[in-house]
């Protein structure tokens, strides 16, 4: 039994200096126009997952999904998440641009809840590009902000049909 042990704590240690010399000699690939292998991509997006679920404080928005509201969170998505995440409607090929690639909110929904949402935008990804927008955004703006992204695979035609208007400019 205690050679059984001996040999785990062996093969454990020469996997973990193993891997620091793999890392620390530079044969991982880091470039950002290279896609990230299979395993990377897996490890690397069930970890941000479990970590937003284990960090992000469930509660309700206090921000409520009413049409108002999701069209003042469509115009804040618009002009400040779009250009990363994807237009309503309209087909985006530079999301390949960032590792890993911003998710195309408007194709894809979420699995987040609106609290998880909130959360992310408010404190961002480390090493994804997700910048923490908590450093200049209201909390009120960023939960309205959620509301619409949850629901943005099944906006109610009004909020379309606001959307697709031109903003009023700003006083």
């Amino acid at each position: 039994m205690r050679n059984f042990l001996l040999g785990v704590v062996a093969t454990i240690v020469v996997l973990a200096v193993g891997g620091l010399f793999y890392l620390r000699m530079g044969f991982a690939e880091v470039r950002g126009d290279v896609g990230a292998s299979r395993w990377e991509t897996a490890l690397m997006r069930s970890a941000v997952h479990a970590s937003v679920r284990r960090r992000a404080p469930e509660m309700p928005n206090p921000v409520p999904a009413t049409d108002e509201n999701l069209v003042a969170g469509g115009r804040f998505y618009n002009d400040g998440c779009a250009g990363c995440h994807g237009t309503l409607g309209k087909a985006d090929d530079s999301s390949d641009t960032l590792y890993p690639p911003a998710p195309q909110l408007p194709t894809v929904g979420t699995e987040y809840s609106e609290a998880q949402i909130f959360w992310v935008a408010k404190h961002g990804i480390r090493l994804s590009g997700m910048f923490a927008n908590g450093k200049w955004d209201s909390d009120e703006k960023l939960w309205t902000t959620a509301a619409y992204i949850k629901h943005i695979k099944g906006l109610p035609p009004h909020v379309l049909e606001e959307l697709a208007k031109p903003a009023a400019p700003a006083k």
